[in-house]
């Protein structure tokens, strides 16, 4: 959910299934986003990316990511790679929308 001005994410919650590394993932970002500004958001989900994409080689920036840090070790399993992002490009593709209907 976002705010009246569309640039802060409050009252999350989420209902999924899957993998331990896709619920871990969803379970480290929901926590980590409640309460942040979508600019900050886009920070953290872009750094996860770029960390998912590095084959472990990536140093991310522990400030922007938080907890999401201690998935760094997926990232050296490419089929398990989109485990771990399919919880951020969901939060993206809803605030997208979100703002979208503003």
């Amino acid at each position: 959910l976002l705010s009246e001005d569309g640039k802060t994410i409050h009252k999350v919650s989420y209902d999924s299934t899957g993998c331990s590394i896709s619920q871990a993932s969803a379970s480290i970002m929901f926590e980590q986003v409640d309460g942040k500004s979508t600019e900050d958001f886009d920070k953290a989900s872009n750094e996860f990316l770029a960390m998912m994409q590095s084959k472990g080689i990536f140093e991310p920036n522990e400030d922007i990511l938080g907890d999401g840090i201690s998935m760094i070790g997926v990232a050296q399993y490419p089929a398990r790679i989109k485990c771990a992002l399919l919880s951020w490009m969901a939060a993206k593709d809803a605030i997208i929308r979100a703002n979208g209907d503003k």
